[in-house]
């Protein structure tokens, strides 16, 4: 799971991929503009969304947190379908109902995660609380599973910007 700065109080979003690969996917819900104006009215009402990255994401500059947990093949092919279904039927953002911390921890509850109580908190509070409630885990399963079914990831697919593990999936992102 990962979190970074933006205009406003930030943006919570998973990145996610294998982590001996250089390409990534991004899953996060935001106003499917990148006018203001639903923005704003997001806070009120709910508003039109995407799922995919927004302006950012992708930039090591603006990340404030992340969290990335490995995951076998298998695990990981449950959980990027399970991201892709969210995406398919995610429709609306609303900073107070459903927002982009809401979408990342239905993801992180699937992959058997503890959540922290409030999808209210800035981005980064939440990813560094998921992190800290789970004690920095960092297998969806037990590592020695998690380690016999890959190989070791590289330097470059360390980096948090980068996809992770096995298969990784980290607030900002993850397999």
């Amino acid at each position: 799971m990962t979190a970074r700065t933006a205009a406003s109080y930030g943006h919570a979003f998973v990145w996610y991929g294998r982590a001996d690969q250089k390409q990534v996917e991004i899953a996060g819900l935001h106003p499917a503009t990148e006018s203001v104006i639903p923005y704003i009215l997001g806070h009120v009402i709910p508003v039109p969304s995407e799922t995919g990255k927004s302006y950012g994401d992708l930039d090591d500059d603006y990340l404030t947190a992340s969290y990335r947990v490995y995951m076998t093949e298998a695990e990981a092919k449950r959980v990027f379908a399970y991201i892709r279904h969210l995406q398919a039927t995610s429709p609306l953002w609303n900073a107070a109902t459903y927002n982009c911390i809401a979408f990342i921890q239905d993801i992180a509850r699937y992959m058997g995660l503890r959540v922290p109580g409030n999808h209210l908190l800035y981005p980064e509070d939440w990813v560094n609380s998921l992190k800290r409630i789970n004690g920095g885990r960092r297998y969806m399963s037990s590592p020695a599973v998690a380690q016999s079914s890959s190989t070791k990831p590289s330097a470059a697919a360390q980096k948090p910007a980068a996809s992770a593990g096995a298969q990784t999936a980290s607030a900002s992102g993850g397999y």
